[in-house]
């Protein structure tokens, strides 16, 4: 199958601070490839060097065939894009937005106005295509943004944090939208996200980037099966430490000890392992309080990969960017 973006050794540095480092990697034509990681991680430098709004410090990329540095006019002909932020103007309708997006591409008046018809049925605005765009909430304004996204017919779409700000009700909604791109058009899809459900829902393929790095690469199910077993955490209330005992049996694949309290294991055939190491537990004088068992998850294979938990990655940064793009949706 032909690879519809290819990178080598893609990087993109501000003063000292390496935003992306060297990132290699592909995507084929049709497929969903998703770059998964928290805010700060690179995700949106990478978009804005593949979309041509950035020049790379160092490295190659191809879209569609066309180089980013030497062919952007021709890159920019043959994507879509929907952004982070809002950028609809707030003043005009949506139908007058979509036609001013189509407008930009050259797009003849009678074409879009064909297209505008077609993509607000897409997205399910037909009603509210006439109404001023400050009138609507969150999800009609990123339904909006996916629609002039779509209004070049791109052969490629880039989706940056494609539902960041919406409740699961529009979460949900948007990724039916994504879906039917896929299924009933054949189009290729680049999103970024930092939530396991919708990465894990979504894309053929995911990659997992850290401080500006790929660390690993891989479907979902390759990625959940590659860490080699189920989770099991035990919280022990005092006792020895278990953890060279518990090494000891040869259906464990590792033990963490986290907290000072809290055991970290992963086990074959977690369900016949449990029993065992309650057993252990109590013979070496500890009292079990807590035992809980998870099949491998996304989270699980972020946490191996990068040694922290995307849970906890969500804050900070994450939550203000959308507190803000909640707020300029209410406005």
């Amino acid at each position: 199958m032909a690879k519809i973006i290819e990178t080598e050794g893609l990087t993109k540095k501000f003063d000292n601070l390496t935003a992306v480092d060297h990132v290699t990697f592909s995507v084929e034509e049709g497929e969903v490839f998703g770059f998964l990681g928290p805010n700060g991680a690179g995700k949106t430098t990478t978009i804005n060097m593949l979309t041509t709004m950035l020049k790379p410090t160092e490295g190659r990329a191809t879209i569609n065939g066309h180089d980013i540095a030497k062919d952007s006019a021709e890159v920019r002909r043959s994507i879509g894009v929907v952004p982070q932020e809002y950028t609809a103007d707030e003043d005009l309708t949506g139908y007058e937005n979509l036609i001013l997006c189509a407008d930009l591409y050259g797009i003849n008046r009678s074409v879009a106005k064909e297209r505008a018809k077609e993509l607000f049925a897409l997205v399910k605005l037909e009603d509210a295509k006439d109404r001023k765009v400050k009138t609507y909430s969150g999800g009609m304004r990123r339904r909006l943004e996916l629609a002039c996204g779509l209004v070049n017919h791109p052969k490629l779409l880039f989706l940056d944090e494609p539902t960041l700000g919406l409740d699961i009700q529009t979460r949900q909604a948007t990724w039916d939208y994504i879906r039917t791109l896929k299924k009933e058009y054949g189009m290729s899809l680049f999103l970024t996200t930092h939530y396991l459900e919708e990465a894990d829902s979504l894309c053929d393929r995911i990659a997992i980037i850290d401080l500006g790095k790929i660390v690993r690469t891989g479907t979902p199910k390759e990625l959940k099966d590659s860490l080699g077993g189920d989770v099991i955490e035990l919280g022990v209330s005092g006792g020895s430490n278990l953890t060279e005992e518990l090494r000891r049996m040869p259906e464990i694949i590792d033990v963490r000890l986290e907290g000072g309290n809290k055991y970290r294991i992963k086990a074959k055939e977690g369900e016949e392992v449990i029993p065992r190491v309650i057993d252990i537990a109590k013979r070496l004088g500890g009292k079990v309080t807590k035992v809980s068992l998870t099949k491998p998850s996304l989270d699980d294979a972020y946490l191996e990969y990068t040694g922290k938990s995307m849970r906890q990655e969500e804050g900070g940064a994450a939550v203000w960017k959308q507190r803000i793009t909640m707020r300029r949706a209410r406005a």
